[in-house]
């Protein structure tokens, strides 16, 4: 055949196919009289509240994948095999762990401790008119405890195991919750402030080596372990009180970027309604599938895959952000990984961890240098290309070859088998998102939504490549946009329309914990019947249907001259730099600058420390010397040209720190989202010192 077909025919034809001028639509305008533009998912004419026909609560749909089924592996957890603590070179010390391979519980064998937990709970005292709080890290025991309330018809409370001590006992109290799940080290921090807790009765350890200062012994309320509790449970079993869709299965609490926790109320119907539509979605879930649970679970992204992965037959293994990889900061050298030893499918992520993976790779690669570098480079430039529909690369014996070649070794950080990742809780930049596309060779599914709305809203489907985009609604959910003419975004605007995104749908919550006036003011119920959430964030809608984040009414500031700044967008713009591990960007009506402070990424900035020669005793001495921040700024001033900012977007100074910002810290959630508020508080002298200098 003659070549000139495979060089230069084929490559065109393929072009075209993928530089359509008629996209495929993937969400279309729904037939409303409402003001603003509303959009649905093409495939469905109304909201999706079950995937699943006779199920309408979580318990019913645990239930009945337990019954279907029984013998398939369901949890499994890592064992400990030895603890040990190092010293780095500047005199702190680290956890690191050895951990073995995974345990694994059937379906069947967690069906009987959820029932055996529930009864338990019955025994102990705990009726469904009272509220059970799980303040703990994402573990096996979490989800049966969670299934074990439901299956009581007990509302779980959800708080970050990371959250302080003012949060906790404000959600403790505020809820009035008498029971109360937790870990040995959640253990510490309760007994911190028994005194100030006017409801907890019990407390139900997790591990089995409860401390002795926790005893009942002036605190006021009795102690037992996990495991006793399901003892108890099977030795005074009590039937099933199963709920129905309008109870409440959750109050979750968020860490909240500013002031105290809101308690978010949600139905088991909220709850089924996304988890449903995220089933529509995500092609040939089934009982083949691992997922690598790792995330909070009281994060409702999380709560949801894990019930997802429950209903399709799927496999759930725990791990955590510390031992996720072989390299992972808790892992021991020369030990494996989560990922390394579970290999799953599935997993979800928030796009923090994301770009931690895909920063490792580019700069393992560029510490190896010469041929493989050049190799790696080429191979991910084809593939982009590739992708990008520019070349006919996206089949064939190449794309084979750079698999084989280049990025095999990259699939095998996240075990090598993962077919799909969801990401959520925060913008994905889309260096990131092409970076996973290539190297993991697996799509990538942009999911928006919040805790008000069950984290349904929308999600990329499964074959969508482009960037920068979240998809079209989610089955459960109406997308519709409302002008915001104070900012400068309207319906009517040209080439889009642009406002505030209102999410409406089975998914949206029944409001705020004790807070009337703050559910007045977010969600609205209309003539239909319809819950809407006001989601406070701006996006705009493309000629396919798919929604764009573009700007959130709480991140615009205005500087002394009227211009409006996005803090949100420049930050996410900014943080794609190699020295940046994590930014907050400061602007206020009185400069006609902004300024930032970045937290440094401490093995780039001392690898080019030792490349130019410049001499320091520590990390933080060198983020101190002026040389590192002209080399920083620099670094922020040409992402912010790619970004395509304004000047006056761009940071004029920026304080340079050394220490992370975690969720124990208070700085940022337990989804890595950043803690605007705290932050400006715990920094206030160094931003002074920034707009004095």
């Amino acid at each position: 055949m003659n070549p000139y077909i495979f060089g230069v025919i084929l490559p065109v034809l393929a072009t075209l196919l993928f530089r359509s001028n008629h996209p495929k639509r993937r969400g279309v305008p729904t037939d409303t009289t409402d003001p603003g533009v509303t959009v649905r998912n093409k495939r469905f004419d109304s909201p999706v509240e079950t995937a699943w026909e006779g199920v309408s609560t979580l318990a019913e749909l645990f239930e009945e994948a337990c019954r279907k089924y029984g013998e398939g592996l369901l949890l499994g957890t890592r064992l400990l095999v030895s603890r040990e603590m190092e010293t780095s070179s500047d005199g702190r010390q680290f956890e690191k762990v050895e951990l073995g391979g995974y345990e694994w519980l059937s379906y069947a064998e967690v069906f009987e401790a959820v029932s055996s937990f529930g009864s338990g709970l019955a025994a102990l005292g705990h009726g469904r008119e009272h509220r059970a709080a799980i303040f703990a890290d994402t573990r096996e025991e979490w989800f049966i405890a969670l299934q074990g309330c439901f299956r009581r018809n007990v509302t779980v409370v959800t708080m970050y195991a990371s959250l302080g001590e003012e949060a906790l006992c404000h959600s403790l109290n505020e809820t009035e919750a008498t029971t109360v799940i937790c870990g040995k080290k959640e253990l510490k921090t309760l007994v911190n402030i028994s005194g100030q807790l006017d409801s907890v009765k019990r407390l139900i350890c997790l591990d089995d080596d409860i401390p002795s200062d926790a005893s009942s012994v002036g605190h006021g309320w009795t102690i037992i372990s996990f495991a006793d509790v399901k003892r108890l449970g099977k030795e005074n079993p009590v039937d099933a009180d199963l709920p129905l869709p309008p109870d409440v299965a959750v109050i979750m609490y968020t860490s909240g970027s500013t002031g105290l926790p809101k308690g978010v109320m949600m139905t088991h119907g909220n709850v089924l309604a996304t988890v449903s539509a995220v089933k529509t979605i995500v092609p040939k879930l089934g009982k083949k599938d691992i997922y690598l649970a790792y995330l909070p679970m009281a994060h409702i992204l999380e709560l949801a895959a894990e019930n997802l992965m429950a209903a399709v037959g799927a496999a759930i293994g725990y791990g955590s952000p510390l031992t996720l990889t072989d390299t992972s900061s808790k892992i021991k050298k020369g030990t494996k990984g989560d990922a390394t030893v579970l290999m799953p499918t599935l997993m979800a992520a928030v796009p923090a961890i994301l770009d931690r993976v895909r920063d490792g790779v580019f700069k393992k690669v560029n510490a190896t240098g010469g041929l493989p570098k050049k190799l790696f480079y080429l191979s991910y430039e084809r593939r982009l290309q590739a992708i990008n529909g520019s070349w006919f690369g996206a089949w064939g014996l190449e794309k084979v070859l750079w698999n084989f070649l280049v990025f095999k070794k990259v699939r095998a950080i996240l075990g090598g088998r993962i077919r799909f990742i969801l990401s959520g809780g925060a913008p994905l930049s889309g260096d990131t998102q092409q970076f996973i596309n290539i190297c993991l060779g697996a799509p990538i599914g942009q999911g928006y939504g919040l805790t008000e709305t069950c984290a349904g809203g929308t999600f990329s489907d499964f074959d969508d490549t482009s960037v920068g985009r979240v998809g079209p609604p989610l089955p459960c959910s109406y997308i519709k946009l409302i002008d915001w003419p104070e900012g400068g975004y309207l319906t009517n605007d040209s080439p889009m329309p642009r406002g505030e995104i209102v999410i409406g749908g089975p998914n949206v919550t029944l409001g705020y914990f004790k807070n009337e006036e703050k559910t007045k003011e977010s969600y609205k119920v209309d003539e239909r019947g319809m819950r809407w959430f006001y989601t406070g964030d701006i996006g705009r809608f493309h000629l396919d249907g798919c929604l764009e984040i573009i700007d959130r009414k709480k991140d615009i500031v205005k500087l002394q001259h009227g211009e409006y700044v996005s803090l949100g967008k420049v930050e996410a713009a900014l943080i794609v730099s190699p020295y940046v591990d994590n930014i907050m960007l400061h602007a206020d009506p009185f400069h006609s600058y902004c300024v930032a402070l970045v937290v440094a990424s401490q093995s780039t900035l001392e690898e080019w420390a030792s490349k130019e020669g410049i001499p320091y005793s520590g990390f933080s001495e060198l983020c101190s010397k002026e040389e590192s921040l002209k080399e920083v700024h620099a670094s922020l001033v040409k992402e912010a040209k790619k970004a395509g900012l304004q000047k006056l977007e761009i940071p004029a100074k920026l304080k340079l720190l050394s220490d992370p910002w975690t969720p124990e810290s208070g700085l940022v959630t337990a989804a890595l989202k950043l803690k605007r508020e705290a932050v400006r508080k715990t920094f206030q002298e160094e931003l002074l010192k920034l707009y004095s200098s």
